[in-house]
């Protein structure tokens, strides 16, 4: 017998990895108090490579903003990642860094949120580091 709630059981899931990833993403790119459309595009780049719809793009990121409004810590955005696969968390880095480093500067509030995402996501310090310097240096 076929379940019919699986599949949609299944994209609840993922919806809610990439809008939890979204406003992780909007947070940093919040952070310097400047989000702009050029950091809004790198992340629905993004969530696209990741896997999203690209019909269900602008929903995600509009229950991402709401989320990330109401937040007060990052832990409600990592909760979902820090469960995902390898390959997902360094995407999540590099953008997270391409964001940062969008406006050809990092502050020490962005390098602060990194080094606590590093934890948080249980990434290397030293894989950290090798994505910003190849990101900061494209």
């Amino acid at each position: 017998m076929f379940n019919f709630f699986k599949k949609k059981d299944t994209d609840k899931n993922e919806n809610v990895l990439f809008i939890k990833t979204a406003a992780l993403l909007i947070h940093a790119a919040k952070i310097d108090e400047k989000f702009e459309e050029k950091e809004r595009n790198i992340i629905k780049k993004t969530l696209i490579e990741l896997g999203a719809k690209k019909i269900n793009i602008n929903e995600i990121m509009i229950e991402a903003e709401n989320i990330e409004k109401k937040s007060n810590q990052i832990l409600d955005f990592t909760k979902e990642i820090k469960n995902a696969g390898n390959e997902y968390k360094i995407k999540i880095i590099e953008t997270l860094w391409g964001i940062i480093y969008s406006d050809n500067n990092a502050d020490i509030y962005e390098t602060n949120l990194m080094r606590r995402l590093a934890g948080l996501l249980y990434i290397d310090n030293k894989i950290m580091g090798d994505i910003k310097e190849r990101i900061k240096n494209i």
